[in-house]
């Protein structure tokens, strides 16, 4: 199938506050290509809805400040317009007609705030972090608690499927299919899915194909039925990109397939072509690829500005609510038969418009500058408070990279951050940013190992670090944000670096690998190992899951090695093929129960063939450092050579023709050598420290065999 490329223009509508994701919506319009207006709620609790005419904001209603909304959905009767807005303001519904008139206030009477919402008929269905609820007519009907956190919810449409069919979104990488209070079906899915949506907004000709987008920046397509999900289809496939965070069907070009609006955390939106019903492939090439520098939060396919013009828009996460519009903006623009510019009379008037009401802000600024700075110099009533300024954080694991992407998102401008940590790690280079990175010595004794500051650039509102974590070390990474505000003032946020970071949640075990098994027994409790469990690994939910026991799974990003965690009342087994891992549990288990006073019976058996297997999987990687170091060595002399003679073997020759790449991979990964010369030393180490041996006065020549990248002598050089 042909892709369509796109060539669409900004447009700025207004600016609210703070959005949460799903909180912009557009009205359906009552004729094709007609104008539509768009209703938002921030989290100042400010309700509104607008329109454009003749380029001019029309705001045709406006709600008081209120509690922070969280979710806003349409809704209206089976088989009428959907022009009925619903918001979720912790833990209450509102309703409001397009007029302003408030209809609903109903309280859910849920211990957890909403955090989704889905509205269908006289169904709604509202979830807080664990808890999913379903209400009809405002009576309770249905309620589920789910194990993990709660993404998104959203219902196949009982106009088509013939039954209410609620699906959930879950942090634990599920799409779980509910009928009534009770889990129907469980879909695992390689990443946590973080949105969802109906295929071609009304979940396709049947009515049962739903989408998600997952936190490793996936889209798939699943076909569910009451029984469960019949197929699915990965129609994006994880590429390393960022989350996302908001989808839209709608069709821009046209054509009658229809698009599928994409918008993500780092400010990214694409829009690809759907691919037939029924057609088993992926998304076809992006038609459209924007970047803002704001997390797109809500994204919306319609005719807002000009009627006849399709566009996108989207609300990023400081309240900006832009298009990006087919129309052609410039059109008012002319030239004359001299060559100079001719504007139209309507774009003159709305630029006059426009200066006139920068210079009234600018001097609202001055005022109130000159009031502030007058009340300070005030020996009675001069108060300098300091401003509470909300930021958006969150750290995430990328698995492609083995590393963690942290993003900080304010929603005034950052002057700089400053990135302590207590353990060793490593801060990786972000393309994206544009901020000045200065490293300052650290003394590790003090419990400092990393001190960085980033000084960013003017206006910039988000800053994007990636952190390579070393596994074994555990302790809090802090970032210290200062906003561009006046007085000075800092936010701290904490993260916590577990000892087995960069382990994974995974769904299938490979059986026939070499697992040592350490075994724990004890006077423990179910609650008491899972905090354990979730001390040391991610992506581990806050409670223990219902039942008598617990089980997950765990692949290393880096190594894939697997880990098998099993546990109930005072026992507690863990699998791995990899003994380092087993080390790394022992010693901190103990630790933990040693704080608790609670005596442990610690036994292990341990399979002497997983250091070989280990170190296979490890190979290839070494190799490939190495003759990256290599390649990099030799490009200081060829470079020399080759600008004197050009006679030079084709092997170097090709080495010098791919410098600029090799610098570039060397650069994006530094000391990978290094950490995979640690890792391995650990192994020789963790494997002889369960014998009782300690070896660490081989390691130098450990680090000889090393450098030489022989497989079959680090096998021998392991069995001595």
């Amino acid at each position: 199938m042909t892709s369509v490329q796109l060539d669409l223009s900004r447009v700025d509508y207004m600016v609210v506050g703070i959005t949460a994701p799903q909180t912009m919506k557009l009205l359906p319009n009552q004729g094709a290509k007609l104008s539509q207006k768009v209703a938002v709620a921030d989290r100042d609790g400010v309700v509104q809805v607008f329109s454009l005419k003749r380029g001019d904001v029309q705001v045709a209603f406006k709600t008081l400040p209120g509690p922070p909304a969280a979710c806003l959905e349409l809704g209206g009767a089976i088989g009428t317009v959907q022009d009925k807005i619903f918001v979720a303001l912790k833990n209450e519904v509102h309703g409001y007609l397009k007029k302003g008139k408030l209809f609903l206030a109903f309280d859910t009477n849920q211990t957890e705030h909403i955090s989704s919402m889905h509205v269908s008929g006289s169904n709604l269905l509202v979830c807080g972090r664990h808890v999913y609820s379903q209400f009809y007519d405002c009576v309770d009907t249905n309620s589920y608690v789910c194990g993990d956190q709660i993404n998104d919810v959203v219902a196949l449409p009982a106009e088509k499927s013939g039954r209410l069919v609620p699906v959930l979104a879950c942090e634990d990488g599920a799409v779980r299919v509910l009928d009534r209070s009770q889990e129907a079906h469980c879909v695992r899915l390689p990443s946590a899915p973080a949105v969802l949506g109906l295929y071609r907004g009304d979940g396709g000709d049947a009515g049962d194909q739903v989408l998600y987008g997952a936190a490793d920046g996936s889209v798939g397509l699943l076909q569910v039925s009451r029984t469960g999900v019949t197929s699915r289809l990965l129609l994006l496939p994880d590429a390393g990109l960022a989350a996302v965070t908001c989808m839209d069907c709608y069709d821009l070009t046209g054509d009658g397939t229809g698009d599928l609006l994409v918008g993500r955390q780092d400010g990214s939106l694409e829009v690809y072509p759907l691919p037939d019903p029924g057609e088993e492939a992926q998304l076809g090439a992006s038609r459209l690829s924007y970047t803002c520098n704001e997390s797109i939060t809500s994204i919306q396919g319609g005719v807002v500005g000009s009627p006849g013009c399709d566009e996108i828009v989207a609300a990023t996460y400081t309240g900006w609510i832009f298009g990006l519009t087919t129309e052609l903006v410039d059109k008012q623009v002319a030239l004359d038969a001299d060559g100079g510019t001719v504007v139209s009379h309507d774009l003159r008037l709305k630029l006059q418009r426009l200066r006139a009401e920068v210079e009234e802000i600018e001097l609202k600024v001055a005022k109130e500058r000159e009031k502030y700075q007058d009340s300070t110099l005030d020996k009675f009533d001069g108060v300098s408070t300091i401003p509470y300024i909300t930021i958006n954080d969150k750290m995430t694991l990328v698995r492609q990279e083995a590393c963690y992407r942290l993003l900080l998102e304010a929603e005034t401008a950052i002057d700089n951050v400053l990135v302590q940590s207590e353990v060793p790690l490593h801060l990786l280079d972000v393309d994206k940013n544009s901020a000045v990175v200065s490293y300052s010595e650290c003394d590790p004794a003090s419990g400092n190992c990393v001190l960085v500051t980033y000084r960013c650039q003017a206006n910039t509102t988000r800053l994007e670090l990636k952190v390579r974590t070393v596994e074994g070390q555990h302790g809090t990474l802090r970032a210290y944000v200062t906003p561009l505000v006046q007085p000075k003032c800092c936010q701290l946020r904490l993260y916590r670096v577990r000892p087995l970071s960069l382990h994974a949640r995974c769904h299938a075990v490979d059986e026939a690998r070499p697992y040592n098994v350490l075994t724990l027994k004890g006077g423990f409790s179910l609650a008491e190992v899972h905090s354990w469990v979730c001390l040391c690994l991610p992506e581990v939910p806050e409670k223990p899951p219902a039942g008598d026991k617990a089980s997950f799974c765990f692949v290393s990003t880096f190594l894939d090695t697997m880990l098998q965690c099993c546990y109930w009342k005072g026992v507690a087994e863990f699998k791995s093929d990899n003994i380092s891992t087993i080390s790394i549990l022992k010693d901190i288990l103990t630790k933990e129960a040693t704080k608790k006073k609670i005596k442990l019976d610690i036994s292990y058996a341990l399979e002497e063939g997983s250091t070989a297997h280990a170190l296979r999987l490890l190979h290839p990687r070494l190799e490939a450092q190495l003759e990256l170091a290599r390649k990099v060595a030799l490009l200081g002399a060829l470079e020399e050579l080759g600008a004197e003679d050009g006679g030079l073997l084709p092997d170097y020759r090709s080495v010098l023709d791919q410098r600029a790449s090799l610098r570039s991979e060397f650069k994006r990964q530094p000391a990978h050598l290094d950490r995979l010369y640690g890792m391995i030393t650990d192994l020789f180490i963790d494997k002889y420290k369960f014998k009782g041996v300690n070896v660490k006065g081989r390691t130098p020549q450990l680090l000889e065999v090393l450098q030489k990248g022989d497989l079959q002598e680090l096998l021998d050089f392991f069995e001595q």
